[in-house]
């Protein structure tokens, strides 16, 4: 089927009355004083146009524009019948128990059927059957009557835009084959569903109102797509054009924090996996998609830190039967700790498609990533990806992820992870400070997490059935007290707030999400080497509190290096000075199940794995274990229990419920912690030796392992730093790294 052409005819000429004078290269008249959300304009008939940015004439004048155009919907459509056509059948039959459904109804019951609007149009546009463009056309009749009944009931129609898009879709796809009347009529409509919703006060509760800083999939959304399908057609004028200037503004301003938030390592709008690996990439990937349709112009190499998300995905893997592990960052439901790979068959897909000319490493580390995910098929959100993936096959051949370093650095996610292969028996471990996103971050900067063979050093708590456990979220899972850290503990500190409930205490935690900062970090063949600084995650200013005495910081100093000594030892060491010795301190680890206590050393399990942890210092200390019934998630006096109906012991295991609180003896203003962490299999009966070595200035341990000798020594005053020496063959002696060592791209 050939589409259309539509109006046609000198670009120039055809914007010259939107246009004036002054090149206007941003927002001009329709930038918005908060920059939070469009300038809604009520009313009527034709006002005189605004002036436009100079970048509004690349915009084509026919339809379809968005995500296929006249030119390359032969593509699209061969692309249907050919390598996708499996997918194409799987929306025609779904099209047709739609058909079968709604067969003799004239006006159907008010409910949301945008894609399925979207599905009709495109088969369509690929049959030329009349049928399916009334089926379409009956399809938004009955959304649109549902969004409007929403608004009525003050009822929220989705957190996500999704479904409003796929009516704008469908109206765009038609275009060519719906009166005038009709197409006035439908976009006023979907027009004014939008604007009433963003336009609500107050605000309708869960319609998701999130910008640019976020996922950005929310109701805002829409209004890229609408300004860019109506542009210049004589709807709604004015507010058509507000919203396509502000929608390209905010797609921007999105590209760009994301860009930032990114680096040049890869990652997201945020750590958790959930977000970053499921619907926050569609934002990117549907800009990118459709100002090419709409201009021709593909801008996604513009914009590389899109395409090293693949990046993230590796260093994010754990390899595990029968499916891919990852570490539980943040806000993550601690139930499976499955990695969510549901989604990234599609956006590597994407990557492979958009950036494989433009960065075509990453493009050929997504070929690879495609192929191993385990669900080998496209996610039915936006079903028309599969069918714009003319270039995917065009790719780099897959990258195979050999001889990479062993660990790697994401600075701006905050984000150290270190591992001894990409093996089902290799350890992993990721270590968190610095970092430039509070995004569903928790107060856990210098935490580590350890899997060998299992989660054996892991956060605790859960973010299981929010809107019932949210005390539990706030309270205890987002708390310092929740991961393996050091407490400080000042009486009459403030809270540490968090999203999701009121916090009634603290528990010695830290009070910023952002601050700390990586000293140093170096990785090679043999070992990987980390020092963060926390101190500032610590502070809370001086609290000012009536008829009492001020309340200082509570420390100066709280800082962790880590050596990871391949394959199964881990060597930590931890400074912390209070401004106060009353001042309580603990060390914390979390387990999934009571730990054996002997002396100064831990036994912990779970599934095949074993890890062992000793406490050289404070030599003091006492080893303190906390949780089982009643205690599971103890923090400010109480035990922030969980609704657990539904959830298996291995479930419940996943949350962590027992933790190790080790804690000096003797009051002091500054403490040392220095511990060895082994870890292997369930045969694994005993720690190698180990030696507690102390210089004039520093601490350090002797380690024996089976094949080498190790000694490392940290310095115990001024700048974070130490010495490493292996004897034997391939013998190192040298200081550890005092600063980040330099990274490749992948």
């Amino acid at each position: 089927m050939s589409l259309p052409a539509g109006k046609m005819g000198d670009v120039q000429v055809r914007r010259h009355v939107l246009m004036t004078a002054v090149v206007i290269v941003s927002i001009c008249s329709f930038t918005l004083a908060d920059k939070g959300s469009p300038n809604t304009v009520s009313g009527g008939g034709n006002p005189e146009p605004r002036s436009l940015p100079e970048w509004t004439v690349k915009i084509r004048s026919d339809h379809p524009r968005l995500f296929f155009n006249r030119e390359t919907w032969p593509a699209v459509r061969e692309r249907a019948l050919g390598p996708e056509r499996q997918w194409y059948k799987r929306f025609q039959s779904k099209v047709a128990r739609l058909e079968s459904e709604l067969a003799g109804q004239e006006m159907p019951a008010a409910r949301d059927l945008g894609p399925q609007a979207a599905w009709s149009a495109f088969l369509f546009l690929m049959t030329e059957e009349p049928r399916y463009l009334e089926l379409a056309k009956k399809c938004l009749d009955t959304s649109l009557r549902y969004y409007e009944q929403c608004f009525e009931e003050r009822k929220s129609v989705n957190w996500y835009s999704t479904s409003r898009v796929h009516a704008v879709l469908a109206w765009d796809w038609l275009y060519n084959h719906l009166t005038d009347d009709q197409r006035r009529s439908t976009m006023s409509r979907l027009i004014h569903v939008i604007d009433n919703v963003i336009r609500a006060r107050p605000a309708i509760y869960r319609e998701n109102m999130s910008g640019y800083n976020t996922g950005f999939y929310g109701v805002r959304n829409c209004l890229w797509f609408i300004g860019c399908t109506a542009f210049e057609t004589g709807i709604e004028l004015e507010r058509v054009n507000e919203w396509l200037v502000w929608g390209y503004d905010e797609n921007l301003r999105m590209l760009e924090h994301r860009r930032r938030a990114c680096g040049d390592d890869g990652g997201g709008a945020s750590a958790t996996l959930g977000y970053i690996f499921g619907a926050y990439p569609w934002a990117e990937q549907d800009f990118f998609y459709t100002w090419l349709s709409s201009t021709s112009e593909n801008i996604a190499g513009n914009w590389p830190h899109s395409a090293m998300l693949a990046n993230y995905v590796l260093w994010n893997w754990i390899e595990a039967e029968p499916v891919p592990l990852e570490f539980g960052y943040g806000d993550t439901p601690h139930t499976r700790n499955t990695l969510p790979t549901n989604q990234l068959y599609t956006h590597m897909a994407n990557i492979r498609h958009l950036f494989g000319q433009a960065a075509p490493k990453a493009a050929a580390l997504a070929r690879y990533l495609q192929q191993k995910v385990p669900q080998q098929s496209y996610a039915e959100t936006w079903f028309i990806y599969p069918f714009l993936l003319t270039q995917a096959e065009s790719s780099p051949e897959p990258f195979r992820p050999i001889n990479l370093p062993n660990g790697r650095h994401f600075e701006t996610m905050g984000q150290v992870f270190m591992r001894s292969g990409t093996g089902t028996n290799d350890t992993y471990c990721l270590f968190s400070c610095g970092g430039a996103l509070s995004q569903h971050r928790h107060y856990d900067a210098l935490n580590f997490v350890i899997y060998h063979r299992g989660f054996l050093a892991l956060d605790s708590g859960t973010r299981y059935e929010e809107f019932v456990n949210g005390e539990h979220l706030a309270n205890y899972y987002a708390q310092t007290v929740a991961h393996n850290c050091v407490l400080i503990h000042q009486p009459g500190e403030p809270p540490a707030r968090y999203w999701g409930g009121t916090v009634v205490g603290n528990h010695g935690g830290q009070h910023r999400q952002l601050g700390s900062v990586v000293k140093a970090f170096e990785t090679n063949r043999d070992f990987v080497y980390v020092a963060g600084d926390a101190t500032a995650c610590y502070q809370h200013g001086v609290v000012r509190r009536e008829g009492l005495p001020d309340l200082p910081e509570k420390c100066e100093l709280v800082a962790r290096q880590i050596v990871f000594l391949l394959p199964h030892h881990f060597v930590i060491f931890d400074r912390v000075e209070a401004t106060d010795a009353t001042y309580r301190k603990d060390w914390l680890i979390h387990t999934a199940y009571r730990p054996v206590l002997d002396g100064h050393v831990l036994r912990a399990d779970y599934n095949q794995g074993r890890m062992y942890s000793r406490t050289l210092l404070p030599e003091d200390a006492t080893l303190t274990a906390v949780g089982g019934p009643g205690k599971e998630f103890w923090a400010a006096g109480k035990n922030w229990e969980i609704v657990a109906e539904g959830l298996t012991e291995e479930n419940l295991a996943l949350m962590g419920q027992w933790r190790v609180e080790v804690t000096p003896t003797a009051p002091r203003k500054t403490d040392l912690f220095l511990h060895v962490i082994q870890v292997g299999d369930r045969t694994l009966e005993a720690m190698d030796g180990i030696e507690l070595l102390q210089g004039s200035q520093s601490y350090g341990v002797r380690l024996n392992a089976v094949d080498r000798a190790w000694e490392i020594l940290f310095r115990t005053t001024g700048p974070l730093g130490g010495h490493i020496r292996r004897s034997g063959a391939e013998a190192i002696d040298r200081p550890l790294a005092t600063t980040v060592q330099p990274q490749s791209d992948i």
